[in-house]
């Protein structure tokens, strides 16, 4: 062997079991696995997420720190959200980056059970690893998987419970649902007082079953540390975390408001590598003095759409801004690009570039516009809006960290009552749905002749799985609560469930603790989804990487600097260059 040329040992790597040698048809660099190796491979990476965030599941979950180191900071993240866990880690596994990205998916369209779908998934595919090992095809588990997501979707959605008409009862409802959607977050202790905030705020939208749609701009929430959680409150209209420029008046009623995202600096000669000579002085100011004309006329131009307040997204300069203030108008500059179009959306202007036609454009209005103090700092409050739908949630607490992971409960949160509110239907929590669902699949399989059973029974234990974790998180003994569980369940209390207060199964529906269908429901499906493509993988084939060319045969990073003469400077350079192109010894270069 050691007389072998490298291709012949390249050759020798590429053979299969007998010893026949394979044609080289990838890059040398490059790597393929195939069959039980490749499943094996992706089993891992999947179910390895699921375990990473399966401890943050349920009332009693735990939390994550997140450490990330920069160049010059470092982060630290503290959190038990799902999507937040996974979308700050960095993996290289094919599968593990699937269920990340149906976790991001999850978070999108319904808010919630981002930690739910995750595990979920990891355990169809542990289930799935012990069928393969049993000899079962990945296509016969699919088949199995499908018919037993069906039953359990059909099982689920007669589990639905319609939401009440009444405004009262809805209200309720919305609380129940909003209380059970922060029981597993860092709200838990405020669950009620934070329900209300998040139920207020959503109601303000004026959404319905008829129009689903919510703009969820609308609601504003803003940070201030100080103070607890408890502090924190629900202001109706919107505020602008912004201060009013210096000069301008502090107040205006019943204003017309100017949106605007156009530079206020004076203007730059926009063409690179351009320059402009001037002789004297007085050139100097007559280009001065054309630049504030060229100002004053654009100016001119806003003033003519007769704005009382002017927001603009970019810095404006203090000629302008005295212009403006002289005519009494309010100006408020550096209004970020996401305030600009919230603030539009909220006033129901549209953002001006240009201001040539005064009579076509659209300006904002609401009822008042004044400076307040949240804390030590200065905000810009908006009340009054078109429709009165705008509402902020300002949130206190003793640090960054708590109102971060707090910031993002409440948004859970709103985003599931806007789904509830779309769609109306509401099932039991506390695991209730999961082992009904698991049941509904065990019957299902009693009636399948072939493998397929198999799968289904699977899929039963994977969904069995979720209240045990829950229960295990919590530190009570699974083993006997899932048992009680099932047993009240299959002998008719539809409202059993996890209490995870005392450990023990109760009743759901005297608990209060209600989930949106919603989630529930495209948490089951793109659980399904995940596994099934995961399971058709048997072939991985990882590309070579690209090449870079080793730093170290420049010779010249490792040159000492020495004082050359203005004169002979670019005889030296020249010489130097010739010298490293030509490879010669460093001492000559240098």
């Amino acid at each position: 062997v050691s007389t072998q040329s490298t291709w012949d040992l390249n050759q020798l790597k590429n053979t299969d079991e007998v010893g026949n040698v394979l044609p080289q048809v990838f890059n040398v660099e490059s790597s393929e696995e195939k069959g039980e190796l490749a499943r094996l491979h992706v089993f891992v990476g999947a179910i390895a997420i699921s375990d990473l965030v399966k401890t943050t599941l349920g009332p009693k979950g735990m939390d994550k720190i997140l450490h990330s180191i920069g160049e010059h900071e470092s982060k630290i993240t503290i959190t038990n959200d799902g999507a937040t866990i996974l979308k700050s880690i960095h993996v290289s596994n094919p599968a593990a980056k699937i269920l990340i990205d149906i976790s991001k998916t999850q978070d999108d369209m319904v808010g919630d059970g981002t930690t739910t779908v995750a595990v979920l998934a990891g355990e169809l595919l542990r289930q799935a690893e012990k069928l393969v090992q049993a000899k079962i095809h990945p296509q016969t588990i699919i088949e199995g998987f499908r018919i037993a997501r069906d039953a359990a979707k059909a099982k689920l959605l007669s589990l639905a419970m319609e939401s009440s008409d009444d405004p009262a009862k809805q209200r309720e409802d919305l609380i129940k649902v909003a209380m059970t959607t922060l029981s597993s977050k860092l709200l838990f202790h405020e669950k009620e007082f934070f329900a209300k905030l998040a139920v207020d705020a959503v109601l303000r939208l004026g959404t319905t079953s008829k129009t689903p749609s919510a703009n969820l701009d609308l609601i504003k929430i803003i940070k201030k540390p100080g103070g607890s959680l408890k502090d924190s409150y629900l202001d109706e209209g919107f505020v602008l975390e912004k201060a009013i420029s210096v000069g301008c008046p502090r107040r205006k009623e019943n204003p017309k408001i100017l949106i605007a995202n156009s530079p206020m600096d004076y203007d730059k000669i926009k063409i690179q590598g351009s320059k402009v000579k001037a002789d004297s002085m007085e050139k100097v100011a007559e280009i001065e003095a054309a630049e504030k004309s060229k100002m004053k006329d654009k100016v001119d131009k806003i003033l003519a759409h007769k704005p009382d307040i002017f927001i603009n997204r970019q810095l404006i300069y203090n000629y302008p801004e005295q212009l403006m203030a002289e005519k009494g108008v309010m100006v408020i500059e550096h209004a970020d690009f996401d305030g600009t179009e919230r603030l539009a959306a909220v006033l129901g202007a549209e953002i001006l570039s240009t201001f040539d036609a005064p009579t076509t454009s659209r300006l904002g209005s609401c009822k008042l516009v004044e400076e307040i103090m949240i804390g030590e700092d200065k905000f810009i409050k908006f009340s009054g809006c078109a429709g009165n739908k705008a509402c902020t949630i300002v949130l206190r607490g003793s640090g960054l960290h708590i109102l971060d992971e707090a910031e993002r409960s409440l948004h859970d949160a709103i985003c599931v009552l806007t789904q509830l509110i779309a769609h109306g239907k509401t099932i039991y929590g506390g695991g209730n749905s999961e082992v009904s669902m698991a049941l509904a699949v065990e019957e299902a399989a009693k009636k399948v002749k072939t493998k397929e059973g198999l799968a289904i029974e699977a899929f039963a234990q994977a969904l069995k799985a979720l209240p045990v974790i829950i229960a295990d998180n919590g530190g009570f003994d699974s083993p006997t609560m899932i048992q009680n569980l099932v047993s009240d369940i299959s002998e008719g209390k539809l409202t059993a469930g996890l209490d995870m207060q005392k450990g023990t199964v109760g009743d759901m529906k005297e608990l209060g603790i209600t989930e949106c269908l919603k989630v529930k429901e495209s948490a089951l499906l793109s659980a399904c989804e995940a596994a099934e493509v995961i399971l058709r993988v048997d072939h991985i084939l990882v590309c070579a990487p690209r090449k870079r060319e080793d730093p170290s045969k420049y010779t010249h990073q490792n040159l000492s600097l020495i004082h050359i003469s203005e004169p002979t400077r670019p005889l030296y350079i020249s010489y130097a260059v010739f010298c490293l192109k030509k490879k010669t010894p460093t001492t000559h270069a240098s």
